[in-house]
């Protein structure tokens, strides 16, 4: 259990929140297989061999540059050869440009989550570490941008999850104090990122967490699909 996860204090349900956040791979939208499919068009530009699609989940959550270095050598932290990282960043950025909604899809009870949410009267907010230039056409394809009133990419802001400015930047957007918002995610840094800011978090339990149980993170709260997390909140009024 981390320093963050013990000094947690149970959360109240419902939650009195103004503002909800959400993360988009792997909690809003299932990007694995495009993501998978440019890795390995990556790879095979570059004569390497490719990995399969559930060996490419393992890595996903910590932005593109991290990804493509896992790909290259297999290990989550490795440092590849600086020339080859440099061509193959481009080649990824270059396949994944032209192709980052051709296999991705919402989760599902995700539209239906939106939906009630929006209804409900609450600021919706997307948090991710997916550079501007992939995550604004993917919601966008998939009918998911308007729903958003503030979309935080990896590159929005000098630092991204799981340190906590990007939760701080959007709480001053919205003028709300971190515990009257909620971040809606499916991995640890979403829990780290969460807990530096003070703000509760919700993950989901599908998604992207390095093949570790979510759980293990100790969230205030787990569910299976985003049309869940309504009945964890009730709206703050100030």
């Amino acid at each position: 259990m981390t320093e963050t996860a013990k000094r947690a204090k149970p959360a109240q349900f419902p939650l009195a929140v103004k503002m909800v956040m959400v993360d988009l791979d792997g909690t809003l939208i299932h990007t694995a297989p495009d993501l998978a499919n440019c890795a390995n068009r990556m790879l095979r530009d570059l004569g390497r061999g490719e990995w399969p699609l559930e060996k490419v989940m393992t890595w996903i959550g910590n932005g593109v540059p991290r990804l493509v270095k896992r790909a290259l050598t297999g290990e989550m932290m490795a440092e590849p050869d600086t020339a080859l990282y440099d061509k193959a960043l481009a080649l990824f950025q270059q396949h994944y440009g032209a192709a980052v909604s051709e296999l991705s899809r919402p989760y599902p009870g995700v539209i239906e989550g939106l939906q009630q949410l929006a209804a409900a009267g609450f600021e919706l907010a997307c948090i991710t570490n997916k550079a501007e230039a992939f995550t604004l056409p993917l919601l966008r394809d998939l009918g998911l941008h308007d729903y958003f009133k503030l979309v935080l990419s990896g590159d929005s802001l000098p630092k991204q999850k799981p340190d906590p400015l990007p939760l701080q930047h959007a709480c001053r957007h919205f003028g709300i104090t971190p515990e009257h918002g909620v971040l809606i995610g499916d991995s640890s840094n979403d829990v780290q990122a969460a807990r530096a800011a003070g703000m509760p978090v919700i993950c989901v339990t599908y998604g992207y967490n390095h093949g570790h149980d979510i759980r293990e993170s100790h969230p205030d709260a787990v569910v299976g699909s985003l049309a869940e997390v309504p009945r964890y909140l009730t709206l703050y009024a100030a």
